[in-house]
Order: structure tokens, then sequence, then C-alpha cells
């Protein structure tokens, strides 16, 4: 597969070889610019004007892909082969109606009534969990969102029953219980109508739950091709071992383990070494590595590698290199005393009605109930995370405190500073002490001004350091984030995704804050680079004692990363309490369903199956009683069968470590429930040894 550009061509995928058979999922997994999507856009041949396949084949039930005409791909395309793209704006079409774009599939390749489609259309969009799906399919894509936009897709992509389906990346901005949702169905599909699923994604826990086998894409090549079993139990190639030791495993805490980023970053196509591709950042590699090119060849217990010496390698024997800075495992110390504390937190939003009487003034006024009696305490040098499905209220609680929103009611007072009062009464102090990281750096970055400039300013406006200093103190900020002073002169456009956030961290932590708002920083990034940026996190941590609101939807993150977690669930907090007694009975019946929907790289582990019924209900008007009975699948353990559920707000359930749930369910019931998760038993040895 290669490009033609100005200066000749450039090879993005080479010597890449699998195979799918009918009625199997097959994994393609690797970091960003390893080449997994131009694998899936060469079959479909959407690869633009300047791109073309230059050698090989694509054959696809006999027939060669290679060469064939645009109007027989087109046919194929739309019928036989289907795709569910990353991001769903790339797949829809804004200027026409959802229910045009859905029913156009089956009109023009099934020959099917207008009205007979729409119905199908409709039952599709019910069985990928679409909130009113008679409705959705009158608006546009920019009136439904982003998670919505995504099912609308899939459910497009469904169908015609395709043979293939290509899906890339296809749950990455869905909640985890609706990405559950999303691969039971592909599960339900594959089943009904032995379709092949090829499934590409950064995310091994998905992998681990939906694929039967794996291929391991770097820098365009193969490098690894095994049963799902064999490559979580016994993986063979270095860089899959990198991959596997950057994940933070379900259980696992700072406490307790290291999560250890794999150096470097992936060549550009232009620029790979002449040997193996891996070999600038390989553990193993020796001088036949960086002369010769190791072939793709297949081992004893049948695994595929492209590695020289992968027979004598034991991952178990595997120790980080000197260079590699890592955080120190964290002893559970006495917490500090509360440097933020929240009372009763409210934030609403005013509703603008239709009608002539709400537009002059009249009649009840409406509002969005985004955060409801918000009420926790956050312990100076800890860090609190806080998770739930979108539209729960994470980031407008954090944007309330940082004063990006005005409070409606309730009281937050952090260092004796008032946060809930107007914005231009805060002081340059209180500016100082609380900073935010952005799940988007771009959004928040200058593309004019350098990187230094924009890491200095913060310095120069609170005098952190003297004015002579500024530029010293950028640089070490600069290498703290693995950015050497080269960074300091460059603008943002000329840095990856990665680099950007590491920038946007630097640029809050220049004031030396006591408290930083994290906003799904790690969210959208490979999981080298995520690794790298909360051992980053954890090391600030250490050094500064900084105070961190770690927002993610990431529950494995979650855990690892924090000291402590809320749950919230529709504008209120359901659950709070010690990480370690949040992935633990007892549960509140919300939580239960998160841990049960959360991927888990590991194949054999044992999780229980909960899947929550029906969409998130409208803040706007959010049910009586508990917020979570018309979800809730434990209401019927209470006497009454849950009625009480509808009318009264549930009291608080404390424990005597402070874990409290906000639940009328005794905790002696849920108690009794059994854990969502049971890990594998294993005797294999592990990747890493912890602590090193």
């Amino acid at each position: 597969m290669a490009y033609k550009v100005r200066r000749g061509e450039v090879e993005a995928v080479q010597n890449v070889s699998f195979e799918i058979y009918r009625g199997e999922s097959y994994g393609i997994v690797g970091e960003s610019g390893c080449g997994k999507s131009t694998v899936a856009w060469s079959i479909v041949n959407f690869l633009g004007a300047n791109g073309y396949v230059k050698r090989g084949s694509i054959k696809f039930m006999g027939q060669d892909l290679v060469g064939k005409s645009g109007e027989e791909l087109r046919r194929l395309r739309g019928d036989q082969i289907a795709m569910v793209y990353q991001d769903p704006m790339q797949a829809l079409n804004p200027s026409m109606r959802i229910g045009d774009q859905m029913t156009e599939v089956l009109t023009v390749h099934r020959n099917m009534g207008k009205e007979e489609a729409e119905e199908r259309c409709i039952q599709m969009l019910k069985r990928v969990y679409m909130p009113d799906p008679e409705n959705v399919m009158r608006r546009y894509p920019h009136q439904i969102s982003g998670g919505q936009q995504q099912r609308v897709v899939i459910g497009m992509a469904l169908l015609n029953n395709p043979a293939l389906l290509i899906m890339d990346e296809p749950t990455t901005a869905l909640d985890v219980t609706v990405e559950a949702a999303v691969l039971d169905l592909i599960a339900e599909l594959r089943r009904e109508f032995d379709t092949a699923i090829m499934y590409i994604t950064h995310n091994l826990g998905v992998v681990a739950r939906v694929c039967d086998r794996v291929g391991v894409m770097y820098a365009g090549e193969m490098v690894e091709r095994a049963t799902v079993e064999d490559l979580f139990e016994d993986p063979q190639h270095p860089y899959t071992q990198g991959l596997l030791r950057c994940v933070p495993k379900l259980g696992t805490t700072k406490a307790s383990s290291v999560l250890y980023p794999i150096p470097g970053r992936v060549p550009a196509p232009n620029n790979r070494p002449a040997g193996c591709v891996f070999a600038p950042r390989c553990d193993y590699v020796r001088e036949r590595c960086w002369e010769e090119r190791p072939l793709l060849r297949e081992l004893p217990g049948g695994t595929w590698v492209r590695c020289h010496f992968a027979e004598e390698i034991d991952p178990s024997t595997w120790t980080p290199p000197e260079e590699m800075e890592l955080p120190a495992l964290r002893s559970n110390g006495e917490p500090g005393e509360p440097i933020l504390e929240v009372e009763n937190l409210k934030k609403y939003y005013p509703v603008q009605g239709q009608s002539l009487k709400e537009i002059l003034g009249f009649g009840e006024k409406k509002y969005v109930k985004a955060v409801e009696d918000a009420t926790f305490n956050v312990r100076r040098g800890s860090t609190l995370g806080i998770v739930g499905e979108s539209g729960c209220g994470k980031s407008t609680l954090v944007k309330t405190l940082i004063g990006l929103e005005e409070a409606t009611s309730g009281r937050a007072e952090f260092l004796g500073f008032d946060l809930t009062q107007d914005l231009s009464k805060r002081d340059e102090a209180l500016i100082k002490e609380l900073q935010m990281v952005f799940q988007n750096p771009d959004s928040t970055m200058n593309p004019a001004y350098t990187v230094g400039q924009q890491i200095a300013r913060p310095m120069q406006r609170f005098k952190t350091v003297p004015k002579e200093q500024i530029r010293e103190e950028v640089i070490r900020l600069l290498k703290a984030m693995r950015l050497d002073e080269s960074y300091y002169d460059r603008l943002p456009r000329q840095l990856s995704g990665g680099e950007k956030q590491r920038v946007g961290i630097a640029r809050a932590l220049a004031s030396r804050p006591d408290l930083v708002l994290c906003d799904e920083p790690v969210s959208a990034l490979d999981v080298s680079v995520q690794a790298a940026i909360l051992n980053l996190l954890l090391n600030v941590q250490q050094e500064y004692g900084t105070t961190l609101i770690f927002i993610a939807h990431d529950l494995s993150v979650v855990r690892f990363f924090s000291d402590y977690v809320a749950v919230m669930y529709l504008g209120q907090v359901m659950e709070i309490g010690p990480a370690e007694a949040i992935y633990a009975p007892p549960y509140h019946p919300y939580t239960e369903a998160l841990l049960s929907a959360v991927p888990i790289p590991d194949p054999k582990a044992k999780q229980k199956h909960i899947r929550l019924e029906g969409s998130v209900p409208s803040a706007m008007n959010p049910p009586s009683g508990c917020r979570f009975h018309t979800r809730c699948p434990r209401r019927h353990l209470l006497p009454d069968g849950g009625k009480i559920c509808e009318t009264e707000i549930p009291p608080w359930r404390e424990t005597e470590d402070g874990h409290r749930i906000f639940c009328h369910i005794p905790l002696e019931t849920l108690s009794t429930f059994e854990p969502v998760i049971e890990p594998a038993a294993t005797d294999r040895p592990a990747l890493a040894t912890e602590g090193q």
C-alpha cells in the first residue's frame, strides 16, 4: 500500500498478510501511525486519489478486489462489505436526515419499498439502543450527540447483514455501557448471520472480549498473529509484550504496580529503519536487527511472529531500562487534611421554551439539572477519580469548580476561597493554586504561540520564578514531561496528540498549583502514551504533593490512578469512597453495571453480564425519587418491589471505611452481591516484575 507524494512515493503498509474466516472476529491492534486504518481503507478502496495497492492481492469470497472498477466496488461496499468509521461524521451526510440516509441503504441495495425500509431502520436503531428512534429518523446528524451518531453508523452498516463488517475504532466515542451493548450486538450478529468482522482498535480490553484471533501491527508491518488467548497469555514479539505492560489491569493500583511505557515513537513511513522496524525501541535489539529485516514466520505453537530472536526472549525476566524514569511505588500513608470541600453543589442551565408564552417569559421556567446536590471532599496529595456515563455531570462539576460555569447554589470551598462566587472576584492567589487539564489540548492552545511561550505565561503572570529564570524553568518542566529543549520553540501544529497533551499538563503545572482538575486527559491516547502521562502525573503528585481530580471513562485507569472514586449518574453522586472499596461489594447497582460493562484485557477473566435497559433520562425532567430507578436491575430486591425508589429520595448508606452508597437497598443486601469480575487463575509468569 503506497501513496504518491511530491518526492516520489511512500509505502504506508508493507507485506501485510492475514485471513479472516466466515463468522470470525479478527482484531488488528497497534499504536496510531502503525497502518491499521490504511489496511481497512485499502479493502474498500478509500485510499484517496494518490493512494494505491502497490503489490499483493485482496481476495474477498474468491474475488480479487485489486483492480475492480469503481461501480463493482460500490455495489460490494453497500451490500457485502460494510465499514464503521471512528469519526461518524465521515460517514454521515450533514445535509440529509438520518432516516433518508439509512433507508437509502435498503432501497438501493435491496430494492425495498420506502415504508418497509423505514420500519426496518427503526428496528435496527432499537437494536443499537437508540432512544426514541422514530424521532431520530427525522433529525439531521448535527442534532444528535456523537455517541448517537456512532450508533446510527453502526446500524447502517448492519442493515444489509454484510458478509464482512470492518470496524475502525467504532466504540471509542461511546460510554462503557453503550460500548458493552454494541459489542454484545456484534457477537449476536456473528452468531445469527455468520458475519466476519475485522475489528481495528487500540483498546486491548475490547480485543479480549470480541476477537478470536489478533494481528499486531507496527510501522506498517504485521509483527505478530495469534489466537486471542495465546496473545495475552504468551506474547512473542517484544512490541506486543510492551503494549501489554502499558495497560493497567482492573484491580491493580499505583501502590502495587507500575505501568511501563514503550520508549520512543512509531517512525514515519518515509523514515523507517533498514532492518527491523521496531529495533530503535526494542529492549532486546542486537546487531543483526539493524542490518536484516525479519520475516513473518510461524513458531511451533502456531503463533506467527516477525522477530529474529523470538524463541530466546523470556518476557518474565524483563526489567525496565535504566534510562526509563518511573514513579516509585506509593505506600498508602495517612491522607492529608481536606483541601477542597463541596456541599450540596448544584448547577442548573435555564432552557428557553418553544411556545410563544414561554418565549415571552410566562409560565414555569425549565432547567437542565446538570449537577444536583454534589457533596464530597478531596484530601491534600490524593486523587479523586470521577466516573459515569456521558451526560452524568462529570465535566460540568469540574467546570463549575474551575469557574467556567457559575454555580446555581451550594458551597465549594478551596483553601479558604469560595469557588461559588463570581469569577471576577477570584484573586490571583486562587487562580494560581487551581488549574485544569482539558480533554482536547487543541482547543486550549494558541496556534500562533510557541510551546515555550505558552508554558512561560503562567510563570510570568504569577511570578512563580524570577524573570531571568523563566526559560530555564520551562525547559525543566518540558524535560519532566519527557520533551527535550527543542520543543521550546515549536508551534502546536508541529506536535503529536500525545505531545500536545503533555504541553497542556506542563502549562497547568507551571504555576505550581495545589489542585489540578483533569478532564479525560488520556482518553484519546495510545496505551503507551497513556502510560507515560499517568506516570508523569504520579511523579508530579509525589514531587509537589499536588491534589488531583481525575475524570475518565476507563474504569481500569481510574482504579489504578485514584485514591478515592465518585460514581455519578444524571447529575448526582451515587457512590463515593476509597478506590478499593468501590471495586468490591457492596456496590451501588449502577456501579455494578459499569463494572460489568468495562472491557478487561484478559480473555480468561470471568465477568458478570449486567446490561442496563434503556438510555439515560433527560436531565431537564429527571425521574422522581431515585434517579436511577428507571434502569435499576436490582430494585426488585426491596420488599415493595422497588416502588419506594419511584417516590422517595434514597438515604446514604455508609460503611466504617467512609464508603457511601446512595440507595434504598440496605447495605446487608448490597454486600451479598457476588464480585462482578473474577480474574482468571493463572500460573504464567508476569510480563514484568512489580516495583522495578
